[in-house]
């Protein structure tokens, strides 16, 4: 398969990123626009009146899903922008030369697919757990043991292998595309499903410190979107995100032995 000669045309780029930019500050609008409502403090307990009225199990799910999915739009989007311009190209080369065309929105369709399921599952455990954060203010022990295993779990990930690889693909996925290549809409689909998945394996337990700092906590969120952002577009994004968790090990530890 023939790849891409040069960056993209600046006709094109501008476009694609817009339309990033565009999913990215509404996301952010919505997630700041909650974290400012009465009722959606971030140690909520998940039977609290949301809007006036006792919420159903169902509603309180709902309203929490539709929550995860803005915070996971809005964290994880911009870290995928070079991937999405990527895509772009290699569909407007294959296009100018003749062959089928293929749709870049279908292709973040499928990224946000996977982010989608993944807010499904932390609405699900939200809604059980019954609370949006690990309520470290209160020095309750059972809490910061939690958290502190959380801590300690995801800084200790950060230095696998396997996360290694995850975000190398993240971080150059011209070496998937080339070999996983795939025609017509459903391709673009499953290319954006496979790079959502792959992303998803690289930063799933950061997305779950959402509950070490709140998950209404714009200045948290914001934090670990910068994170992962630096992670994949920096030069030595690799290292950055090992320091992270070398950090996130020290705080992590400091939590289970109390101190």
């Amino acid at each position: 398969m023939p790849l891409p000669a040069g960056p993209t045309r600046p006709e094109r780029a501008p476009a694609v990123l817009a339309g990033i930019a565009l999913i990215t500050l509404l996301a952010w609008a919505w997630v700041i626009h909650v974290a400012r409502a009465p009722d959606m403090a971030m140690d909520m307990p998940m039977d609290m009146p949301m809007a006036g009225t006792l919420a159903s199990p169902t509603a309180t799910f709902l309203g929490l899903f539709a929550m995860w999915v803005a915070m996971m739009a809005g964290m994880m989007l911009p870290s995928a922008a070079p991937t999405i311009l990527l895509f772009s190209a290699m569909a407007r080369q294959r296009r100018e030369s003749g062959r089928p065309a293929l749709s870049v929105s279908t292709f973040v369709g499928g990224y946000l697919a996977v982010w989608t399921g993944f807010s499904a599952l932390a609405a699900l455990i939200q809604t059980r757990a019954h609370t949006a954060l690990l309520d470290l203010a209160g020095l309750t022990r059972g809490a910061a043991l939690v958290a502190g295993v959380l801590l300690l779990v995801t800084g200790a990930y950060q230095w696998t292998p396997f996360k290694t690889a995850c975000l190398s693909h993240c971080r150059s996925p011209l070496g998937h595309f080339s070999a996983h290549w795939r025609e017509g809409t459903l391709g673009a689909f499953r290319m954006g499903v496979e790079h959502g998945a792959l992303c998803l394996a690289c930063c799933w337990l950061l997305m779950g410190l959402l509950f070490v700092g709140g998950v209404m906590n714009p200045l948290w969120v914001g934090g670990l979107a910068l994170l992962v952002l630096l992670e994949k577009v920096v030069p030595r994004g690799d290292l950055l995100g090992r320091l992270a968790g070398l950090g996130l090990m020290v705080w992590g530890v400091g939590l289970i032995l109390g101190r």
